[in-house]
């Protein structure tokens, strides 16, 4: 069979010709991470406007924003502990426009819920964690409890007759204190708010005795005098109060509750996408003004890798569910 050497060489051509067109087209699509992204990326936090989850993510959004050209859009959608934020990304189209700001909460649903419109484990892809957020025990100082141990010997003293704030009934805020009053074997009533503004007036009024509170909504009283911080739920120590112990430290071991703050996006995002949004997420926390707001907010910036972060989840999800059959939580229905 003879070539025609011409032909061969304008073919080729033509293809070279094309590639560059191939690519641009792909690139308009917003079609892999080479063109992605092409618009704004809308991001569900799944509580109100003022949440610590809110504060992280738009910190975080901020930077990713500038670094990829594109505006994130925060979009808040609270509601249900989390679980209308949650739907609306589960349902989303999984072209990387629509990510989830999520905090551990995402972990407890499966276990408070009955129903629930989406499959936790099936409909989402974990990006990263963000960040590991520990909540702190506190209570007003007309209380007048100075330690940890003194307020389990008030609740042992008088059984039942303590209660604890909470920012809504099988949030992460609730789960650690369910988790510290199990460990502690002391009984305690949860006191379920809408969120964690509403749950630290209560405390500083003295209607509630404490609560497990993200340290960014009350940094602010601790360092003024108005609430006396008892220990921290976290493994560790928290950066913004290192004098704080932590409540196993304090006594009371086995008590601890990781607060995460994280990115997910639906389940069948391109893992290229997921990919580029975790580089982005690790290059905003490592910039200097996305580590002084968090210095600021008590936070502490904490990646895993896309498939490392869905066995955490899968681990969390089986733990938590462990915890409220334990707690006697009431399931939603």
């Amino acid at each position: 069979m003879k070539f025609n050497r011409r032909a061969i060489v304008a073919v080729l051509t033509s293809l070279a010709a094309l590639s560059p067109l191939a690519a641009a087209a792909q690139a308009a699509a917003g079609t892999g991470a080479a063109g992605y992204p092409n618009k704004p990326i809308r991001v569900i936090v799944p509580f109100a406007a003022g949440s610590t989850t809110d504060i992280i993510a738009r910190a975080i959004a901020d930077k990713m924003g500038q670094s990829m050209g594109q505006t994130l859009v925060i979009d808040n959608r609270g509601g249900a502990s989390g679980t209308i934020g949650q739907a609306m990304v589960a349902q989303a189209a999984p072209d990387g426009y629509t990510v989830m700001i999520h905090s551990s909460s995402h972990t407890v649903s499966p276990s408070t819920f009955a129903k629930l419109s989406f499959d936790t484990l099936v409909d989402f892809a974990g990006v990263t964690p963000i960040s590991s957020t520990p909540n702190v025990l506190v209570m007003s100082p007309a209380k007048n409890v100075k330690t940890l141990q003194q307020l389990l010997a008030a609740a042992r003293a008088k059984p039942g007759s303590m209660n604890f704030a909470s920012a809504g009934q099988g949030s992460a805020t609730h789960l650690n204190a369910e988790k510290f009053k199990l460990a502690a074997k002391i009984e305690a009533t949860n006191i379920p708010f809408k969120g964690s503004a509403e749950a630290v007036t209560e405390v500083l009024a003295g209607r509630v005795d404490y609560y497990f509170s993200p340290i960014a909504p009350v940094i602010g009283q601790i360092r003024n005098g108005q609430l006396v911080p008892l220990a921290v739920g976290s493994p560790r120590r928290a950066s913004a109060l290192p004098d704080v112990p932590t409540t196993a430290e304090a006594g009371v071991p086995g008590s601890e509750f990781n607060f995460w703050i994280g990115m997910m996006a639906p389940a069948k995002t391109p893992r290229d996408i997921v990919n580029r949004l975790h580089d982005e997420v690790v290059k905003a926390l490592a910039t200097p003004e996305v580590k002084e707001r968090f210095t600021a907010l008590g936070a502490d910036a904490w990646t895993l890798k896309p498939e490392q972060f869905d066995a955490y989840i899968r681990d969390e999800i089986k733990s938590n569910a462990v915890l409220v059959k334990a707690a006697g939580l009431e399931v939603q229905k």
